[in-house]
């Protein structure tokens, strides 16, 4: 017993590696979004209509979706660090060319490259975290490495700034070159988890048929995947639509909606998503099912807090609401692949959380699209969100029904490193 309690206890090399992937997950999320906030910039220097400057995002989000599992099982049978360097340098790269390109058509292959190489980097660092932190600190882990998404996504900002005093291609030529040499350093710093005895001696080689085989006749993974589903489609009609709705239901500027919609639930996401983590992990030690059970109680606080969100005539409430919606949130974030890793065969956990990303993101572009087709039907965002409410309540209904396996004692292979 006390073998498998020295070995759920994390290595320094398991905490440099979420410290590590932290400033990658930043780099990830700040590429990704830095051109929106320099929209301007970009279609001054570059002629285009709006929907071109749409597609830009819109063709990374469909490419990023379709090559998430791909490259989830890429990593599961090459190696999660080597993906992750790979994954990082190639959009690094990327990052940079986006700054030399001279024409839309040129702007589009280069976004279109980026959706393809991070496609790569989320499944494989959540997984290897989890790999490195396999008891105690695995949802905190998972949670810290999280906040660096959060916190990429609130700096994307950044762009807009760098774009009206420098020039919107400083910014990408200077973020591209930074994740390049970034990329050098975690070659060096960042280190595969030693294999379970039982993932080191399993006869079956890891093959795609057998990825589908240990995903999808596994039916908590199917309760995942619909939960992961509803999910997708609060929050993408939250991102996409929350400004609009309020600015007009309160009247404010679009500055002022604009941090309305952002300020608060960053905040409350990344301290859910650090407080939801550590709750779980102690939880745990006394009951196998406490990660789904602090998914549900966030869950169970977002949904009516959405619903109140979508119905209040008073901003303070709304923005109330929008504080438990991410706190709930957070929760699910920090716990999303410790639970999957409770009911799947673990050796197939990036291929897996792949999947996960690639319906979440698919949900996400889908409901964009028709939440603009609704406000085009003159359909209200407050039933709009209303409705995404009731999205959340039959997650809450869906997560009573995992039951995730009791966590067994393992031992580590040992593993000669270089």
């Amino acid at each position: 017993m006390s073998a498998a309690s020295d070995f759920d206890r994390p290595t320094r090399a398991a905490w440099i590696a979420v410290a590590v992937l932290w400033g990658v997950a930043l780099l990830n999320y700040l590429d990704r979004l830095m051109i929106v906030t320099m929209h301007g910039s970009v279609v001054a220097d570059i002629p285009m209509t709006e929907a071109q400057f749409g597609l830009l995002t819109s063709v990374f989000l469909w490419i990023y979706a379709l090559a998430s599992p791909l490259g989830g099982f890429l990593a599961d049978k090459l190696g999660k660090k080597r993906m992750i360097v790979g994954s990082l340098i190639i959009w690094s790269a990327v990052t940079w060319l986006t700054g030399h390109a001279r024409s839309f058509h040129e702007l589009l292959v280069v976004r279109a490259i980026m959706g393809i190489s991070e496609a790569c980097y989320i499944p494989a660092a959540v997984a290897l975290i989890s790999d490195h932190h396999r008891g105690r600190t695995r949802s905190l882990a998972t949670g810290i490495h999280g906040s660096g998404i959060y916190t990429g996504a609130a700096l994307g900002g950044i762009g807009g700034i760098i774009a009206e005093h420098f020039g919107w291609r400083i910014g990408f030529t200077m973020f591209g070159l930074l994740g390049v040499l970034y990329g050098i350093a975690v070659c060096f710093l960042l280190c595969e988890a030693p294999p379970l005895r039982s993932e080191a001696t399993a006869s079956e080689p890891l093959h795609l048929a057998g990825a589908g085989r240990a995903l999808f006749w596994q039916r908590y993974f199917w309760i995942i995947l619909l939960v992961n589903l509803f999910v997708g489609v609060s929050n993408w009609l939250v991102y996409g639509w929350l400004p609009t709705f309020l600015r007009e239901q309160f009247h404010l500027g679009e500055g002022a909606a604009g941090l309305s919609a952002t300020a608060y639930l960053q905040v409350a996401s990344f301290l859910a998503i650090l407080g939801g983590g550590i709750w779980a992990d102690r939880w745990c030690a006394t009951n196998p099912r406490a990660r789904v059970l602090v998914t549900l109680t966030g869950f169970c606080a977002a949904a009516p807090a959405l619903f109140l969100t979508g119905s209040a005539n008073v901003l303070t409430i709304s923005i109330l609401g929008l504080i438990f919606y991410g706190v709930g949130r957070g929760f699910y974030d920090a716990n999303l692949m410790p639970i999957m890793r409770q009911v799947i065969d673990e050796r197939y956990s990036a291929t897996g959380y792949g999947i996960l990303n690639f319906t979440g993101n698919l949900m996400g572009g889908l409901m964009t699209y028709l939440g603009g087709v609704a406000r085009d039907a003159q359909v209200p965002l407050g039933v709009i969100f209303q409705s995404a409410a009731a999205g959340l309540f039959a997650t809450c209904l869906l997560l009573l029904f995992i039951r995730p396996r009791a966590a067994q004692p393992t031992a580590a292979v040992p593993v000669r490193t270089s």
